[in-house]
């Protein structure tokens, strides 16, 4: 697990996870640094591949493909060394609005999650809320129990990244 030094953004700025309502779950977290730089770290893969996989889980993103824009895909692969074959990720954009909010469906499986974040920009700092909306209370569980639990370590992956960017 990736500890969180005093005094260091990971340490002031917390995750918070959510669940709302049936299908839902909200993660919010503030950055210490411009919409548009944290815009930029979910928009381009070689900045992406840097913060999205929680390192305390071993796995590793061997492919990143984002076509950014409205009517765009993604595609990421992940590898785990306890399985022999690779785990793919993939789906459409459905709104991108630059520094503002980016809209995606995952389209792996029924069960996908539309995902909406957005970036709320104030005095430097930028709120990110996630929010997930999923076909079935199942499918919401599931992924809380699954990837959800590594999105603080990846924020604080994040807050890593932006801090020397910034």
């Amino acid at each position: 697990m990736l500890t969180e030094k005093e005094g260091s953004p990971a340490a002031t700025n917390r995750t918070v996870v959510k669940r709302k309502a049936d299908c839902e779950l909200v993660v919010t977290r503030t950055f210490d640094a411009p919409a548009h730089i944290v815009f930029e770290a979910w928009s381009k893969p070689e900045l992406f591949k840097l913060w999205w996989v929680p390192k305390s889980v071993g796995m590793s993103l061997v492919s990143c493909d984002m076509d950014i824009r409205t009517g765009g895909t993604y595609r990421l692969v992940f590898r785990h060394p306890a399985f022999d074959q690779p785990m793919a990720f993939f789906g459409t954009y459905k709104e991108v609005t630059p520094n503002k909010r980016l809209v995606w469906m995952n389209e792996e499986s029924d069960q996908g999650a539309v995902t909406t974040v957005t970036f709320e920009e104030h005095a430097g700092k930028t709120l990110v809320t996630l929010h997930e909306l999923y076909p079935t209370e199942a499918a919401r569980d599931e992924a809380i129990a699954g990837s959800a639990e590594g999105l603080p370590e990846q924020f604080a992956q994040l807050d890593e990244l932006l801090a020397d960017r910034s």
